[in-house]
């Protein structure tokens, strides 16, 4: 019975795959009905806190895109990358890096991909080089981020342990980032010079290759104050978690739980920006981040959902058969999770489904923390929407997904950087723990 719960899983999985978009949330609810009514398991957790960390975050920024907060970010990302073209490869990393650290979500990446893709083809630099890091950065970032939902129920699950949310902050923001700028010095290696091209030159015979040139963008008055709010809220909950944290005991038996809080801060920085800028608030749900995140709330209840189901059902056997080759081989957590996120198409789904298992097995919590950035594998099959986005931005070609499916250029920096995140988590781990 196992193997056909197993098999079941994987189907709804691959089924939702092919649907594409929220169409994994929506197949990994069907795969639940099917496990509890037609194969009696019991259902698995709802991972509630994780939907509603996501739909507060997301209508916050949200709200301040509709005031112009995002389009103010990405002109300055684009002085930046214009300012140092030559280093684009290194530099467009780091913005959708940090823009990801500040919103919690990877999908402000699609604002700035165009802008990679056009710094770099004036330079004459292959575009698949920045494009693919940038993409992979702005996946791992989740992993640092400080109100991303995988993060934030990560550290619940680490805080019974001894390990607080800023030492978790502390471990996961530089192992990552430095291993962003090693997957960028091996994205700079990675297929021949743009010149070289054949499929560039094909393109560019045809005249489909277009210089865009600096793109003008209308900033309104009130994106400098909404973003303003929006980033004093993110200090505002990293404040709050060090006063409540266990650690300090500046403040005991807190009204407010550190994700309650989360939530909370959300929606105020929300009404603020609302209220100090007088933006129309029912524009905030017709937004794209608004729709992506949302998006990503289904995707999450459907698949985390799915895979709590199974494996809460046989955690005595899943205890039986890893603990003991996770203590000799604790490396093999990073690979698990590797290619479950590779499946699951989320970093909240992939933590919400595995690590509680991981932690209830008896694997250790720096083993845990290193491997976290391993859910960010989203960048292996070519159906990620800022893995597609890139490509389409990429008129030269260079950006391209090959007939073997698994062989584009997201996959060695891809690769690369997780394993780099391990190796540093580790030593790092080693360090602070």
């Amino acid at each position: 019975m196992i193997l056909v719960e197993v098999f079941t899983v994987l189907l709804f999985i691959y089924l939702g795959a092919r649907i594409g978009g929220i169409g994994i949330g929506l197949a990994g609810g069907a795969g639940v009905l099917v496990l509890t009514l037609f194969l009696g398991v019991k259902a698995g957790h709802v991972p509630v806190d994780v939907i509603l960390i996501i739909m507060s975050v997301i209508t916050a920024i949200a709200a301040m895109q509709v005031a112009g907060g995002l389009d103010w970010l990405v002109d300055l990302s684009e002085k930046f990358l214009r300012k140092h073209p030559k280093r684009i490869t290194f530099y467009a990393p780091i913005v959708t890096y940090m823009m990801t650290l500040l919103a919690g979500t990877g999908h402000t990446a699609f604002s700035t991909l165009p802008v990679i893709a056009e710094v770099a083809k004036e330079q004459g630099i292959r575009p698949s080089r920045p494009l693919s890091i940038s993409v992979v950065a702005s996946q791992i970032a989740i992993t640092a981020s400080p109100i991303s939902a995988a993060l934030v129920f990560f550290s619940g699950l680490l805080e019974p342990l001894g390990v607080g949310y800023l030492t978790l902050l502390a471990i996961c923001i530089p192992s990552t980032f430095l291993a962003c700028m090693i997957g960028a010095f091996t994205a700079n290696f990675i297929g021949c010079e743009l010149k070289d091209d054949p499929v560039y030159k094909e393109r560019l015979a045809k005249g489909l290759v277009k210089m865009q040139g600096v793109t003008k963008r209308e900033i309104l008055p009130t994106a400098k104050l909404a973003t303003a709010i929006f980033v004093a809220a993110i200090v505002a909950v990293i404040i709050y978690a060090t006063l409540i944290s266990d650690a300090l005991h500046i403040i005991e038996n807190p009204t407010l739980k550190r994700n309650d809080a989360i939530m909370v801060f959300m929606l105020t920085a929300a009404a603020a920006i609302v209220i100090f800028t007088k933006i129309d608030a029912s524009k905030i749900s017709n937004v794209s981040t608004f729709k992506s995140g949302m998006s990503a709330c289904i995707c999450v209840l459907g698949v985390a959902w799915l895979g709590d189901t199974l494996v809460s059902a046989h955690i005595t056997e899943i205890k039986e058969l890893s603990a003991g080759v996770l203590e000799q081989y604790p490396w093999m957590l990073a690979i698990t999770l590797f290619f479950a996120s590779m499946l699951l198409y989320s970093q909240g789904a992939t933590t919400v489904a595995l690590m509680p298992a991981a932690l209830a097995i008896g694997v250790a919590p720096l083993t845990a923390i290193a491997s976290f950035a391993a859910v960010s594998a989203l960048f292996v099959l070519p159906t990620y929407p800022t893995l597609l986005a890139a490509v389409e931005m990429d008129d030269t070609g260079s950006t391209r997904i090959g007939n073997l499916v698994f062989n584009h250029p997201f996959v060695i920096p891809g690769v690369v950087t997780i394993c780099s995140s391990v190796a540093i988590g580790f030593a790092f781990g080693g360090l602070i723990l």
